[in-house]
């Protein structure tokens, strides 16, 4: 390859690194912050309950595996095929999350909005990540160049420490701690109206007798 070419090919996948490490991947954390809070403005604990607040956490692991893989493994092939093997699922998850609760409460235009982001986001860090590394995508399914890497390994040169730190934390004060409140707080009221409901039938019963 000539050397202005690779200095070029050098200088885009260094612009997409950052476009992803500090373009998609915030926004997609502030997306679900934001989707989080339409979800407690509508009272999800009320009518969709628990079995939304599960799908919730469903996604968020559907994408928190494949990026906490790209973060600290070296993306070849087997990589790449867990991302959009997640992708797929995630976006057959997310359709099932929609379809539930769209029948127990009211999602407005800015949540709608916000599942929007949720679900491109996703696509188009995955679109990055095929892009930096088209070789190993297309050994993938035994085209190119390049052979096919399927073992698990770490990154030759890892992500700086203090972007991996920062980018946790705010994984979990931003996506884990939001959505297991969530699901607390859904919990909570389901054992209150179970309560709610037995102490009702057993003042019924004593009335009876």
């Amino acid at each position: 390859m000539p050397a202005a070419a690779s200095a070029d090919l050098q200088t885009f996948e260094h612009a997409a690194r950052l476009v992803l490490m500090y373009g998609l991947v915030p926004l997609w954390l502030l997306a679900g912050t934001g989707d989080w809070l339409c979800h407690r403005l509508t009272h999800i604990e009320r009518n969709a309950g628990v079995r939304e607040s599960l799908l919730h956490m469903l996604m968020l692991a559907e994408v928190g595996l494949p990026l906490l893989m790209v973060l600290f493994l070296e993306v070849n092939a087997l990589v790449i095929a867990v991302v959009l093997a997640a992708l797929v699922i995630h976006e057959a998850t997310a359709w099932w999350d929609v379809q539930y609760a769209s029948k127990r409460r009211h999602i407005a235009p800015v949540e709608q909005h916000m599942h929007s982001l949720l679900e491109v986001l996703p696509m188009a860090a995955a679109s990055y990540v095929v892009v930096m590394h088209w070789g190993q995508f297309l050994a993938l399914f035994g085209a190119g160049s390049e052979t096919a890497r399927l073992a698990l390994a770490w990154k030759p040169v890892p992500l700086p420490p203090g972007y991996l730190g920062g980018l946790l934390l705010a994984v979990a004060l931003l996506g884990g701690l939001p959505y297991l409140e969530e699901l607390w707080r859904c919990h909570r009221w389901r054992k209150r109206e179970r309560e709610a409901a037995l102490a009702q039938a057993t003042r019924a019963l004593r009335g009876d007798t």
